[in-house]
């Protein structure tokens, strides 16, 4: 992915998000993720999970008229609750994310940007996604979705927050690194820079683009 520092060790894509925020935040201070709702994941600021429960979390949403998401409002609420990191990816969400809008945000308010790719990281791999990690301070991800390896996430991050994310991680967040697990990873991101991969990828995107045109032809049969 070309990112200044990885590390291997998260059980899952929770658990990076989980380390990010303890990496660089406070408890108690804001933060800004992609409404669960609406298509973000729960770790960027649900309630129920530790986003919530342990710092000021506030949610961004999508547009009635076409359900993008909504960047007029990302800037209203950063600007209003200045958070410490902003969330951009998905669970959950159709449409490419415009991470350099999302860049231009951070910088304005001093936030970090940490972009959760754990379910188009395979894509990105295969170059067939905008790539994230060379805009975002840190990239987690997961390795079971569209990676296809074994259960398990990553960060990816700039130099400069090597330490601070290491530490979050170990000691911090988990205990044993699972070196079996990271054996595996470190065979699925070999499988990764294949050409072999990238034509997997180009099969899943081409599939996907049959779904949504039957969808859109169905949808249209019933409006008929």
């Amino acid at each position: 992915f070309g990112a200044e520092h990885a590390s291997v060790q998260p059980y899952s894509g929770a658990n990076a998000n989980q380390a990010v925020l303890h990496a660089l935040c406070a408890p108690g201070d804001p933060v800004l993720g992609f409404d669960f709702s609406h298509g973000g994941h729960p770790t960027h600021n649900d309630p129920a999970t530790f986003a919530g429960r342990y710092y000021d979390a506030v949610g961004y949403h999508v547009r009635r008229e076409d359900r993008l998401v909504d960047m007029d409002e990302v800037e209203r609420l950063a600007r209003t609750h200045r958070p410490k990191v902003i969330f951009a990816g998905w669970s959950c969400y159709t449409r490419w994310l415009d991470f350099e809008a999302f860049r231009a945000i951070c910088d304005e308010v001093g936030a970090a940007l940490v972009v959760d790719m754990a379910h188009f990281s395979g894509l990105v791999a295969a170059g067939l996604h905008p790539d994230p990690v060379g805009l975002a301070d840190v990239c987690t991800m997961t390795v079971h979705k569209t990676l296809g390896g074994a259960r398990g996430g990553a960060i990816l991050c700039k130099g400069e927050l090597a330490d601070r994310i290491d530490a979050a991680v170990y000691p911090g967040e988990q205990g044993c690194p699972l070196p079996h697990v990271i054996a595996a990873k470190a065979v699925t991101f070999g499988l990764a820079a294949t050409d072999a991969f990238r034509e997997r990828m180009e099969r899943t995107v081409a599939g996907a683009r049959r779904v949504a045109a039957a969808k859109a032809l169905a949808d249209h049969i019933e409006d008929w």
